[in-house]
């Protein structure tokens, strides 16, 4: 029988479902349980885990010494990506996989909204809604563009890039993607992420999926947005620090670019009077790409198609820290 501990804070009929689904082995729910996206501090029932699901906290795992399998519960996995880490885990032949498979559906939904709200002028008609009920036929309508032959780049070409290229396909988009190291074996062109600056000032969207790392702090910069065109679009669904944010706002302002569309920020919560809310042209949710209102569901589901993989030693789903 398997101890397997979890902090995600899941509705008291899921779990049941979940308790049921790994029976005979026994469920450990961590009294630390507060959000699904969110880290809890170190918790004295993990250390009698062998499976962990969830998000234990990452220096806790450098003890353990009963754990096998990590199975977080986010598609970003940024706390865990240490080298410290990654080799006490690999010491240990302790696998980690993600949600991948979760999030990469709404997570690409949500920017092909951003785009087409972009490319329709959809703020606009719903701010004249909210404000003064005119009829702004003539501007809305010059302002719309096509997406048809329109060219986009999508940094970090991971599982949400690619379904976002899948969805992207039927308006013939010329569609660029970037990653650290291209496989060669992807369905559109992509290309090295240290080659984007060559494509920028041809793009007329650039998705931001990149995740939070060193290497990528602060990469769309002042002279990356100055290589954009007055009429590009700037997405952000990956993460807040991959963005210098006063030369975002400056770009904005200046109309060096048209207009950007936020799911992350640095810091989040967004203050209330940070500059982002009032920059012109600038539309953000609140870090909700990933969500949906099968959320719960479906991260069960695929913790249970990988605990199946798992105990018959097949290949886990979206395995990561390799």
């Amino acid at each position: 029988m398997l101890n397997i501990w979890t902090n995600v804070p899941l509705p008291e009929a899921l779990m049941a479902r979940l308790t049921g689904a790994i029976s005979p082995n026994r469920l450990i729910v961590s009294a630390e349980s507060k959000n699904i996206l969110s880290a809890a501090g170190a918790d004295p029932l993990l250390e009698d885990a062998y499976v962990a699901f969830g998000q234990p906290d990452p220096n806790q795992l450098m003890t353990l010494t009963r754990l096998r399998w990590v199975h977080l519960t986010t598609a970003g996995y940024t706390r865990y990506d240490r080298e410290d880490l990654r080799r006490s885990l690999a010491d240990r032949k302790i696998l980690v996989s993600n949600s991948s498979s979760v999030f990469d559906e709404p997570c690409a939904e949500h920017a092909l909204a951003f785009m087409l709200a972009a490319s329709r002028d959809l703020p606009a008609a719903m701010a004249n809604q909210f404000g003064p009920h005119g009829w702004p036929q003539k501007s809305v309508r010059g302002n719309s563009r096509l997406m048809l032959e329109q060219s986009v780049l999508i940094l970090g070409y991971g599982a949400i890039g690619k379904r976002l290229a899948e969805l992207l396909k039927p308006f013939g988009m010329e569609i660029h993607g970037f990653r650290r190291s291209p496989r060669g074996d992807e369905a559109v062109a992509v290309h090295p992420i240290s080659e984007v600056e060559k494509y920028l000032p041809g793009a007329d969207h650039v998705v931001d999926i990149l995740p939070s790392h060193s290497s990528t702090n602060g990469f769309m910069d002042r002279k990356r947005f100055s290589l954009m065109k007055s009429s590009a679009v700037f997405h952000n669904i990956g993460r807040g620090t991959t963005v210098d944010q006063p030369a975002l706002i400056d770009a904005l302002k200046s109309k060096q670019i048209y207009a950007a569309y936020l799911d992350v920020t640095e810091p989040e919560p967004l203050p209330p009077d940070h500059a982002l809310w009032t920059a012109p042209n600038c539309f953000i949710t609140p870090h909700t790409a990933g969500g949906h209102d099968t959320e719960f569901d479906r991260t069960v589901d695929h913790f249970l198609k990988n605990f199946a993989r798992f105990q018959k030693s097949e290949p886990l789903l979206d395995r990561i820290l390799i």
